[in-house]
């Protein structure tokens, strides 16, 4: 790789052992990719809760904070793995709780901000058609990359950190204009209404595309969506697909029309109602008797935290009810009396978190929970691996489940 002369620098150990750590990371990882060089990023988010990170992790963040490692760029993170607040209640132990406070101490040394959301693009600082980062969690990527037309891979935990220790990251993948063309071409027929058939849509999509390395356009799309309704249809398919691109013609900002994306001649796939009746063939049938109800995975804006709040209208749950939101919706939602709401019913909502990434199967064995209903396609993709048998409905649904103990429509 070609390397500036601050980059030598940083190798050589001039800024320090934590830098010096960092570069020549992304150096192993840039030449993997057979990236050229560098690129400056203006932002690095990392994904690192305490759940995937262990000991060993804490150790090594600690190592790097000893060593005098600070970010030079906005440094965020993704949902945690305990909300501190709540951890006891959800039979969390105090080992994964100071797992927790360790992190937080040594990412506070670093300077990294500890926003711990995985919705950074609705909340805190949404990037630029074209700018360069260094995000981590997929859905964050798969909406960065096609909504605001920014520029990022999926970043491992230590690429994330060491991009923000040095600014910069190996410009490969989805950086090079040539790797943001279409590869599929996808034709909806069915105009999705609500947030679980916006999921549903994008886990098919996903699921057909099947590869990181895949860019699907779609068209067919009759109106523009909602900042929600695209969030869970990019989660989704992230999810199902590993898919951290796409385009919607006439409605993301790359793709204004098929050549812009070079997808004149690819073969068209069309979406049928058979394809979405198959993915949502996970939907709960009248009568059945979930043990919990989560809204989650992404953590809910406060416009769903207001929806929710207002279907719970004053009744109380019969169903344990988990809502994880972002610190900075949970304080507006807070303000606005939407979490008085949810938890005079009954339900439980967490501040920066969210369910499948803090300790989801001893969560799941601690209450003995296993039959999860959820309106969110990627975290019912998910559970499925942590021992639950999760189904989809709508919130609307979900929430009338939770209010009368089993499903009603």
């Amino acid at each position: 790789m070609h390397l500036s002369d601050e980059e030598k620098a940083m190798l050589n150990g001039e800024f320090g052992k934590a830098k010096q750590w960092a570069i020549d990371h992304q150096i192993k990882v840039g030449e993997f990719f057979d990236a050229k060089d560098m690129v400056a990023v203006s932002q690095a988010h990392m994904m690192a809760d305490p759940e995937s990170v262990g000991d060993a992790g804490v150790d090594f963040i600690e190592s790097i904070a000893t060593a005098g490692g600070r970010v030079v760029i906005p440094m965020i993170t993704d949902p945690r793995g305990v909300d501190l607040n709540h951890y006891r209640p959800l039979g969390q132990t105090e080992d994964m709780a100071m797992i927790e406070r360790r992190f937080i101490s040594a990412c506070e040394t670093i300077g990294i901000m500890m926003t711990n959301t995985c919705v950074n693009y609705q909340t805190i600082m949404p990037p630029l058609l074209g700018d360069h980062v260094a995000y981590g969690d997929t859905g964050v990527v798969i909406y960065s990359n096609s909504v605001c037309g920014a520029r990022s891979n999926f970043e491992g935990g230590p690429s994330a950190l060491a991009a923000g220790l040095t600014g910069r990251t190996p410009r490969y993948g989805l950086h090079l204009d040539q790797n943001r063309k279409a590869t599929r071409r996808f034709q909806v027929t069915s105009q999705p209404t609500e947030l679980t058939e916006w999921g549903i849509l994008g886990a098919v999509i996903g699921r057909l595309a099947g590869s990181y390395w895949e860019v699907p356009v779609i068209e067919g799309i009759e109106r523009v969506p909602t900042s929600d309704e695209i969030k869970h249809f990019g989660a989704a398919m992230a999810s199902y697909g590993s898919i951290p691109l796409f385009h919607i013609i006439g409605i993301t900002p790359e793709a204004p029309n098929l050549a812009a994306v070079s997808a004149t001649e690819l073969p068209v796939t069309k979406i049928t109602d058979a394809d979405l009746e198959a993915l949502a063939g996970n939907f709960a049938d009248k009568g059945e008797k979930p043990d919990v109800v989560v809204f989650a995975a992404p953590q809910l804006s406060i416009v769903e935290m207001e929806q929710v709040a207002s279907l719970v209208n004053g009744q109380r749950l019969k169903l344990p009810m988990i809502v994880c939101t972002s610190p900075q919706a949970y304080g507006d939602a807070r303000r606005m009396g939407f979490i008085d709401k949810i938890e005079t019913a009954g339900g439980t909502v967490l501040e920066g978190t969210c369910f499948y990434n803090q300790y989801a199967r001893e969560i799941g064995e601690a209450n003995g929970w296993v039959r999860l209903l959820s309106n969110s396609a990627k975290i019912v993709n998910i559970l499925g691996g942590y021992g639950y048998q999760p189904v989809l409905a709508s919130m609307a649904d979900c929430v009338a489940a939770a209010i009368h103990g089993e499903i009603v429509k």
